[in-house]
């Protein structure tokens, strides 16, 4: 072995214990950096070679490459572990305002409103006379309707909150999936073949570790280097293309709905963790199912009270009557059971094949007659086929009420059906077994559809003495029946009574943000647990980067001494030349 051989010896351990730490001052450097992987020179023995036949001599050091500290496996499950937590925070967070705009642990809930409600009609039914029970039972509707009306404007501003955020953060997200692609192609070119660009990696990883907690993710690296990201089974970003996401927001019925597609192809994605799984998954589960079944306990406290109200005798005889339910021209010859009659279709309670009794009375003489209207609403014609054309309409039964004697009936131009008595004549209703009374909004006590309308009929509110007790002057059947509505099974809430399906609701909402809280503290740990194996792999540990400083400044040194002694060696040698 020469001294030129002992030089380029030197001269690797040089090169090497120079690389050595400027790697470990670069882990020192970004102890803190978010995002930031551990690297480690990898530095081999050069291959040696032989100059005697028993002599083999090293040919010193060298970098082989420089790699981070990465756990492939750890890490894709740690970006489960984040969607999860994130998607079990933001439930809880939405459970838990939803639970706050029911408000079922306080006094001013729905179910205490309903119950003030009944317990008026009860009080009436013990003196169906009373004029201040009348009073009472027109504020308590009033006091109900409000209520109702409050909380579900409450639940749709949650749900536009929602929306909000759900644009936000599919806005987000997408331009986190072009800085991906991006990235994608600056490493392809960086790398070509070469040695992987770290810094560039790490940024990368950050950028899809940000995207897990938008939903659930998977990623498939390509051997040039870029990875393909898909949501499911479906690519968001395949090389240094992003096919961008977008939300969208369509009719469906009566509702809304949101939806997240993949902009290129317009396909779309249903993410079931994350910021953005969580976000729809509430969106269209707990909150739109809150308003449904507050819509259908509302409905049915109008239906059902009208429908008893209807058939009744106000404490003041009914000298004139116009029902609520505004019926447009295209409507009124349609049959009232006929699916293309649009007014009637849209509601959430239909009448029924039955009848219904007009009372007409002479207020002098007190003499009375009474007329059956039929309402046919069998869905067979006079063939006896399936088919509307026979069954009855509004201007049928605007035509049969107009045939009663001292009765004029009309539809006023608004599509309302509008009764008057003759001079010295009042009327009422008995015995509406088609419900029809109560469809059309005729000597009812609500109006509207649902919660979103509900109202006391501005007519009551201006005479309490309208309010129904009986079916006869002084009777007070009327107002036990609406009583019991509370414990009375209901059609429009699944065969419930109103306050069973409400309470059923509330119970739903509680069981389910207890579960989130369970879920999002269970996945807090699990995401701690992970993080910290993460960091036990991949974190920079300041004094063991310290160590290796130390030891590689001290093979700087020492190769330097070894090069300065072979110059020593070489000036000798030369001098004896």
């Amino acid at each position: 072995m020469g001294l030129t051989s002992a030089l380029q010896i030197g001269r690797t351990a040089l090169t090497a214990s120079q690389a050595a730490i400027q790697v470990a001052g670069n882990n020192i450097a970004n102890a803190a950096t978010p995002g930031y992987h551990r690297q480690v020179a990898t530095i081999i023995p050069v291959r040696g070679s032989t100059e005697s036949e028993n002599s083999f001599f090293g040919q010193g050091v060298r970098l082989q490459d420089i790699n981070r500290q990465i756990d492939g496996s750890l890490q894709s499950r740690l970006r489960g572990a984040i969607s999860d937590q994130q998607a079990a925070t933001l439930d809880q967070s939405l459970l838990s305002q939803i639970e706050s705009v029911l408000g079922e642990l306080d006094t001013g809930d729905l179910s205490s409103q309903l119950s003030s409600f009944f317990n008026a009609f009860s009080e009436l039914a013990n003196n169906p006379n009373a004029t201040a029970s009348r009073s009472v039972i027109v504020e308590q509707g009033i006091t109900l309707a409000a209520f109702t009306q409050r909380m579900r404007d409450s639940l749709v501003s949650l749900r536009d909150q929602v929306d909000s955020q759900l644009r936000t953060n599919v806005q987000g997200a997408d331009d986190l999936l072009s800085r991906v692609a991006q990235l994608n192609e600056e490493i392809t070119v960086s790398e070509a073949g070469r040695a992987t660009n770290n810094s560039l990696r790490d940024q990368r990883d950050t950028l899809i570790d940000q995207l897990s907690e938008m939903f659930d993710i998977s990623t498939i690296e390509q051997p040039n280097g870029a990875i393909d990201v898909l949501i499911g089974s479906s690519p968001v970003v395949q090389g240094n293309v992003s096919r961008g996401l977008d939300v969208k927001f369509q009719s469906n019925g009566a509702t809304v709905d949101a939806i997240v597609e993949i902009t290129d192809k317009s396909e779309r994605i249903n993410p079931t963790t994350g910021k953005i799984g969580a976000l729809l998954g509430q969106r269209q589960g707990t909150i739109q199912q809150t308003l449904n079944d507050l819509d259908s306990v509302a409905s049915a406290v109008i239906f059902d009270v009208n429908n008893i109200h209807a058939s009744g005798q106000p404490a003041t005889g009914l000298t004139n009557t116009v029902g609520t339910l505004a019926v447009p021209t295209v409507d009124q010859t349609l049959a009232l059971n006929d699916p293309t009659n649009q007014t009637l279709s849209g509601l959430p309670f239909a009448p029924s094949n039955g009848s219904f009794v007009v009372v007409v009375r002479d207020a002098a003489s007190g003499a009375e007659q009474r007329t059956t209207i039929t309402v046919d609403l069998d869905g067979i014609d006079a063939t006896g086929a399936p088919g509307f054309a026979n069954d009855t309409s509004l201007q049928d039964i605007q035509t049969a009420l107009n045939g009663v004697g001292n009765l004029t009936a009309s539809i006023t131009t608004a599509g309302k059906l509008q009764i008057n008595a003759s001079a010295g004549f009042e009327f009422h209703f008995e015995d509406d077994t088609s419900g029809s009374l109560a469809t059309l909004g005729v000597n009812t006590f609500f109006e509207g559809k649902d919660a979103s309308d509900i109202a006391v009929r501005s007519e009551i509110v201006g005479d309490p003495q309208l309010v129904v007790a009986g079916a006869t002057a002084g009777a007070n059947d009327a107002a036990l029946k609406i009583a019991d509505l509370a414990t009375t099974p209901s059609k429009l809430t699944g065969g419930i009574s109103l306050t069973e399906a409400w309470r059923r609701t509330s119970d739903r909402i509680a069981v389910a943000s207890n579960g989130a809280s369970t879920r999002a503290s269970a996945s807090g740990v699990v995401r701690s647990s992970l993080e910290a194996q993460q960091l036990a792999v991949s974190g920079v540990s300041v004094d063991e980067e310290s160590i290796n400083l130390i030891t590689n400044q001290r093979q700087f040194q020492a190769a330097a001494q070894f090069i300065s002694s072979i110059d020593n060696m070489t000036q000798i040698l030369l001098g004896l030349l």
